[in-house]
């Protein structure tokens, strides 16, 4: 299948993973939503890594697993936190901060510098974020042009997906080290499976009522974790074919897929200005990974 097509499938699977979770998962705690979006999506891609003929894996690799395992617990348990409790339209295009933030994390780490075309990538995704939280108002002053800015800092999901994207720009850097042990084809799944040992392990210990997910119902769970298993799928054989520049400023048309979900599913307003506002802040991505 071309990388195209599985970018774009990759795209639609995460932003229905979320939107089945905050729809059918409304009432779980997010402890409960980690053990499905990360627990039983990884335990459905095991029988995938079973199939990987995996190289020794030295200790540094494992250092890094160790490094990032408890940091993506912490970053589910907000996504989660995020978007069951807020609407998608302003919570879910807060990830595009993430590729901002890799310039900082990949300048400290890597010795990456950013370029004028980055520069302006930054500002995309800025100038989407501000019209994201844009009120009219009966005249523009420099109140009301700041305001959509504050409203970044006053809405608490906005909050919750700034700093869920700030601790992804780590484990992003984080995880392109640790793939040096590991073809990029098997690294996702194999991180996936890993995971998922790590949360139910975590989960049993510090709060087993959350692992009885099974009230919830077959259905609701084999969609949000069935989808989230696709995703990582899809992700990887779309990476292995083109640049990751060219794949991820793709994927990241989920910003609009889980804005259409959020307008369609949940009744949420301005979808014209949130659709533009989401399209600059793809654009500010693709811009930054180019």
């Amino acid at each position: 299948m071309h990388w195209l097509t599985l970018s774009l499938i990759c795209a639609f699977t995460l932003a229905t993973s979320d939107a089945a979770a905050k729809y059918w998962l409304r009432d779980a705690g997010a402890r409960e939503m980690v053990v499905v979006r990360l627990g039983l999506s990884g335990l459905l891609l095991i029988p995938w890594v079973l199939t990987f003929d995996l190289p020794p894996l030295p200790l540094p690799f494992w250092g890094w697993m160790a490094l990032l395992m408890p940091l993506e617990v912490i970053a589910m348990l907000l996504y989660m936190q995020a978007i069951r409790d807020h609407p998608l339209a302003l919570t879910l295009p807060y990830l595009a901060f993430t590729p901002v933030l890799v310039i900082v994390t990949g300048w400290l780490v890597l010795d990456e510098t950013v370029s004028s075309r980055g520069l302006l990538g930054i500002l995309l995704v800025v100038a989407g974020s501000w019209l994201l939280n844009f009120e009219q108002a009966e005249r523009l002053s420099p109140a009301t042009v700041l305001a959509p800015l504050r409203a970044i800092v006053v809405n608490r999901g906005s909050r919750l997906m700034l700093l869920t994207a700030a601790i992804y720009a780590v484990t992003s850097v984080g995880g392109k080290a640790a793939m040096e042990w590991l073809p990029a084809a098997q690294f996702g799944a194999f991180y996936f499976a890993v995971l998922a040992v790590v949360v139910f392990v975590f989960t049993a210990l510090t709060k087993p009522r959350a692992l009885r997910v099974g009230r919830f119902g077959v259905l609701p769970l084999l969609v949000v974790a069935g989808f989230m298993a696709l995703m990582v799928i899809t992700h990887f054989l779309a990476l292995a074919e083109v640049e990751a520049a060219y794949m991820i400023a793709v994927k990241r048309t989920s910003l609009l897929f889980g804005m259409l979900y959020g307008a369609m599913l949940f009744a949420e307003r301005h979808l014209a200005r949130h659709i533009v506002a989401g399209a600059l802040m793809i654009g500010g991505v693709a811009m930054i990974g180019l």
